[in-house]
């Protein structure tokens, strides 16, 4: 496969570098406009739209994980692969993740129940961390 042939998500741009590299110093999830800022404050000058383009990017090729808030809006962070969940904190937005072997067996047994194969699913609890009390 050549260079050419790579899907257009898994392309190195100088804006996706910018982008990946704000998303290190991250521990909670944060809005594309935060991520936008970090990229600034850093010295890059990339556009808005282009890091909306690139979380888009960067989450469909399972590089980042999204969260949606009550109101709708997309959250990002940068987190370790392989399946697992979030505990965050609706105060400060600490995330930590967590395994949930016990969801996954339920998922699966209700999926059968239905007559439903190849299932996905996400799963975030939202609470107050211990520093939030």
């Amino acid at each position: 496969m050549t260079s050419t042939d790579r899907p257009v998500s898994a392309r190195t741009t100088r804006q996706r570098r910018a982008v990946s590299a704000a998303l290190v110093d991250i521990t909670g999830f944060c809005s594309a406009q935060e991520i936008h800022e970090i990229v600034k404050r850093r010295g890059d000058a990339v556009g808005l739209s282009t890091v909306y383009r690139t979380l888009q990017a960067m989450a469909d090729a399972d590089e980042v994980d999204v969260l949606r808030t009550d109101e709708g809006e997309a959250l990002y962070r940068r987190c370790s692969s392989g399946h697992h969940h979030h505990l965050v904190c609706r105060d400060c937005g600490r995330t930590v993740e967590v395994e949930g072997p016990t969801v996954e067996r339920w998922a699966d047994r209700v999926a059968a129940d239905h007559g439903f194969a190849d299932v996905s699913h996400t799963l975030e609890i939202f609470g107050r961390c211990e520093s939030c009390g």
